[in-house]
């Protein structure tokens, strides 16, 4: 825990924030969610009577103009990220900006300004979840033998054309919106970066969003990835680490219940059903709470930060190059060299 508690002030009352993150932050330790802004004033002040935040403002800029705010949480649409976290941060706050944190990698990589005492972390929770910590403890210690293939679906069913996931022009669609989690996982538990990608992408004949892409991303010397995603499908989602000895599954990888518990199945693949798995419970938590937890402490100098703009940068570049495939139907590379 810090010994100063960190005050923060949400940027917008997004869906996401205010029925996942921000309940989260209000229980972690080390910091105070002490405003929230909206474009509307009265949108403001009832999600913060509602959360129990003290203050509310009616514009951005008057949140990011307040002196007491040293942290911002930014759930703004994609393609307000990165201009509301580059004025973040010339208001001299830190800023913990939901994913993808830009519409492609050249607009990501004008955070590579941000001054040097200023943090930003793209916000994938799911990497401050025990159950990614523990498997790629697993990983690590050589019980799959050598990790050869990720693999993971992720899926959701969204049909209304009027939500912003459905709009391509503001960033929406099946990769920006959850395709980043499983291009995430496998660099997470490579600990490496793809060379190269290839993709195949189905878009809404109307909304012109892609609602079904798979890629195969090469890691080098024999070590893959693949994954599909979409946004109208049957909801489900499930990350399989495949090694020369075992595999490991996570069965709730990305939208973890918070409070809940979730488990690990290990298995060699030696015989069929349940005596096969070793299955390890992870015990409840909030990834949404740890994650903040984690950004305070940071912003304390209690501990480094462990992903920052040019990891995100890298990430976008990814995506970047499974749109290229889309278009030219080969095989792309990706530029994997960042200065953070």
């Amino acid at each position: 825990m810090t010994t100063k508690k960190t005050k923060w002030g949400i940027l917008s009352t997004a869906r996401i924030g205010m029925e996942k993150v921000v309940p989260a932050l209000m229980k972690a330790q080390g910091m105070e969610v002490a405003a929230i802004a909206s474009r509307d004033l009265a949108g403001a002040e009832s999600a913060a009577k509602r959360l129990g935040i003290p203050k509310a403002y009616g514009s951005y800029e008057e949140l990011l103009a307040d002196p007491e705010i040293e942290v911002i949480y930014n759930p703004l649409p994609n393609h307000m990220h990165v201009p509301y976290t580059l004025k973040a941060t010339e208001a001299g706050k830190h800023v913990l900006c939901e994913k993808p944190i830009a519409l492609d990698g050249d607009e990501a990589a004008l955070l590579l300004d941000v001054p040097e005492d200023r943090f930003v972390m793209e916000a994938f929770m799911v990497r401050c979840h025990p159950q990614w910590q523990r498997a790629r403890e697993i990983v690590e210690a050589g019980e799959l033998g050598d990790l050869l293939l990720v693999q993971s679906v992720f899926t959701y069913n969204n049909p209304d054309p009027d939500n912003i996931r459905n709009k391509l022009s503001v960033g929406g669609g099946a990769l920006m919106d959850i395709g980043c989690y499983p291009i995430v996982a496998a660099r997470y538990f490579f600990d490496n970066d793809p060379k190269r990608v290839i993709s195949l992408v189905d878009r809404h004949p109307d909304f012109g969003t892609d609602r079904l892409t798979t890629a195969l991303m090469d890691f080098g010397n024999g070590k893959r990835a693949e994954f599909s995603v979409a946004t109208q499908s049957v909801p489900y989602q499930r990350l399989n680490l495949l090694g020369t000895k075992k595999r490991l599954e996570l069965l709730i990888p990305y939208n973890a219940p918070q409070g809940g518990e979730v488990v690990l199945r290990l298995d060699d693949g030696k015989t069929l059903g349940d005596g096969a798995l070793e299955i390890e419970t992870i015990p409840a938590c909030d990834q949404y709470q740890l994650q903040g937890e984690l950004f305070s402490r940071v912003v304390r100098g209690e501990e480094e930060l462990p992903y920052g703009t040019g990891d995100a940068i890298l990430n976008m570049r990814i995506i970047d190059a499974i749109f290229r495939s889309e278009a030219t139907e080969a095989w792309e590379t990706v530029n994997t060299t960042v200065s953070d």
